[in-house]
């Protein structure tokens, strides 16, 4: 009597034999269709209809054929696959633009290799390297502080694919596709001068970096033109994460003239300060406003909600990765910038001076 254990039977017409090399063929002769229909059905090619893919890939898992992408890409001079590089997959800013361009790129077969470079160029050079090395079909950079135009040129002299996203490098003849950092720093700040704020510290950004640029330059903008020097304004620079918006606070309550209001290079820097403010018996909102950049989730629930600028990630990382894929077709993609327009989002952390507008905490 046989013993049933729940192994599943040998696929007819398939080798068997421990050590045998499965192929292509192998599959294409028992479901009885071309090599090349196998080919793009492990691809997920939308030239081969949903039923001959879910038959092919569950062929190749019964007999545990594993697709190699290497010697296919030699046959198709294309890899499926795409490098993106960022510098803080932590941020929660970054990660909802990694999630937009992924589904795009996904939804054409590319498969995506990631780097967390955190800004060492060293780090990101070396991630390049493995790209080119494995015949990447192209990359989408958020460039580290200390990246070159050459470096990057000689990329696209070379005829890979590239497109920056969220930070520029001037002189690149790659496309970049970025939120407009002057302006949204520019309309945060412009809401506290509305509110009554007349001394409004900017803490954060690197400055190295396009958008900590940008984002210094926004509210430098809207204090100069409200007739408000900036350069006797508290500035704080470099600081980019709720860690740093922490250490921040003290150097903020030791000012000379202490900052009625704060403009956060972004949302991490501005959950780490009234955390920190907090605790010092400093009240965010009534006793200092607040406001953030990105809008991450969990902005709105916080207590005050903060008042943070909307920049538009699921926009950014789409249209990066159709950028890319505009460029891997063939297409010639004009290197100017793609600027998405952001959005200003008032809520409870920006009052005027003594105001309070969220509930109070229980002791």
């Amino acid at each position: 009597m046989s013993e049933d254990n729940g192994s599943k039977s040998p696929t007819p017409g398939l080798p068997q034999k421990p050590g045998k090399r499965l192929t292509l063929g192998h599959i294409a002769d028992h479901l009885g269709i071309s090599t090349a229909t196998v080919s793009l059905a492990l691809r997920d090619s939308p030239l081969v209809a949903e039923e001959t893919r879910v038959k092919v890939k569950q062929t190749a898992e019964e007999i545990g054929y594993i697709y190699n992408r290497s010697a296919a890409s030699l046959r198709t001079s294309r890899s499926q696959i795409v490098g993106v590089a960022v510098h803080d997959i932590l941020n929660p800013y970054f990660a909802e633009v990694f999630s937009a361009l992924e589904d795009a790129l996904e939804e054409q077969g590319q498969m995506i290799f990631i780097c967390n470079h955190r800004d060492d160029v060293v780090r990101q050079r070396a991630f390049v390297n493995t790209l080119l090395q494995h015949r990447a079909d192209g990359l989408i950079l958020c460039p580290s502080v200390g990246t070159s135009a050459e470096e990057i040129n000689r990329l696209v002299d070379q005829g890979i694919p590239v497109t920056l996203v969220a930070r520029e490098v001037p002189g690149v003849w790659a496309p970049c596709v970025r939120g407009d950092d002057l302006a949204g720093t520019s309309l945060v700040t412009k809401h506290l001068i509305d509110q009554g704020h007349t001394n409004i510290a900017m803490v954060g950004g690197r400055r190295d970096s396009s958008t900590g640029r940008l984002r210094n330059a926004g509210w430098r903008k809207a204090l100069s033109e409200a007739g408000i020097d900036p350069d006797k304004q508290l500035d704080l620079p470099e600081l980019m994460t709720q860690a740093d918006g922490r250490a921040a606070v003290p150097e903020i309550l030791k000012a000379k003239v202490r900052p009625t209001a704060i403009v956060a290079f972004n949302d991490l820097v501005a959950f780490g300060m009234m955390t920190t403010l907090r605790r010092a018996g400093i009240e965010p909102g009534p006793d200092m406003a607040i406001t953030g950049y990105d809008d991450i989730d969990g902005a709105d629930a916080r207590t005050p909600a903060l008042t943070t600028i909307r920049n538009q990630p699921d926009k950014i990382g789409r249209l990066a990765a159709l950028t890319l894929l505009r460029q891997i077709a063939g297409e010639r993609v004009p290197n100017t910038p793609i600027v998405i327009e952001p959005e200003l989002k008032i809520r409870e952390s920006s009052p005027p001076p003594g105001v309070r507008l969220a509930p109070r905490l229980a002791e």
